[in-house]
């Protein structure tokens, strides 16, 4: 689950909804609609609306079929992370098979999804996590894990084509050290600790970068869903749940969430 509470307006809900990855069952399709029809099972992502047993959508934004291998709850647990984490480490990161990859906040629900495909790719994966989460991150192909709470990554002498930092914590500054000569520091939020070193690029070639994922264009992250989906049938993606909630206890797999120390996503299940 994801909200984007910046975006509701500074006096009251612009979007009284909250909720943007979804997952369910056509009901009812418009005139004019060509893609689905009835019945088609479905999951996609969209900026508001899907905490609710209903939603609108409009069929050339970011929704196709989905995997057939999964259940509703695991697809909608799969568009945030994968459609934030692909872009990242594809487009911007540009990775190739045999690069070394430092994935920080790698339970988490974009980390999970980077860790994947950054092994996918053919990178060597090193995650970050807690000592809670070692087990987890492992599980989905990390070659090497980091219990932040026992060591510093950049003290321990290696260096990485990529580090991505997932929850936007640490720093150019911190990180270049560990960088190989021309390797890239991936962010993915301006937060007061990696802004001042945006877009920077150093002495041999070493960058800092940062996008707006969530801005990409419709079609950008409908082709993104599809490439993923292929992954997710192919069973070299999976979803990565912590807890389910019902619509009832809305607010309190918020606050769960709040607490900063989910693994993976969080799940409302809208009709039972």
């Amino acid at each position: 689950m994801r909200s984007a509470p910046g975006l509701n307006g500074f006096f009251k809900p612009r979007h009284p909804i909250l909720g943007e990855e979804f997952a369910g069952e056509v009901e009812a399709v418009g005139k004019a609609v060509t893609r689905f029809r009835v019945g088609d099972q479905v999951f996609g992502i969209d900026m508001f609306g899907a905490h609710a047993e209903y939603k609108c959508i409009r069929e050339d934004k970011d929704l196709i079929t989905k995997p057939s291998n999964m259940t509703y709850e695991q697809a909608a647990a799969v568009p945030n992370g994968a459609v934030t984490a692909l872009p990242f480490l594809r487009d911007l990161g540009n990775i190739a098979s045999g690069h070394q990859v430092l994935i920080y906040g790698a339970s988490g629900s974009v980390g999970t999804a980077a860790v994947q495909l950054a092994k996918y790719f053919g990178a060597h994966v090193t995650g970050v996590c807690s000592t809670a989460n070692v087990d987890l991150v492992k599980s989905l192909g990390a070659e090497s894990v980091v219990d932040y709470t026992q060591a510093d990554f950049t003290q321990n002498g290696n260096t990485y084509d990529i580090i991505f930092d997932t929850v936007a914590k640490l720093s150019f500054s911190r990180c270049k050290n560990s960088l190989t000569l021309n390797g890239i520091y991936l962010t993915t939020g301006p937060s007061p600790e990696a802004l001042p070193s945006l877009f920077w690029r150093g002495r041999g070639g070493k960058q800092a970068r940062f996008m707006a994922a969530g801005l990409q264009s419709a079609s950008a992250k409908t082709q993104d869903l599809v490439f993923i989906k292929d992954l997710i049938e192919a069973g070299k993606f999976k979803s990565v749940i912590d807890r389910c909630y019902s619509l009832e206890q809305l607010a309190e797999a918020h606050r769960y969430v709040e607490r900063k120390h989910k693994k993976g996503n969080v799940v409302i299940t809208a009709i039972e």
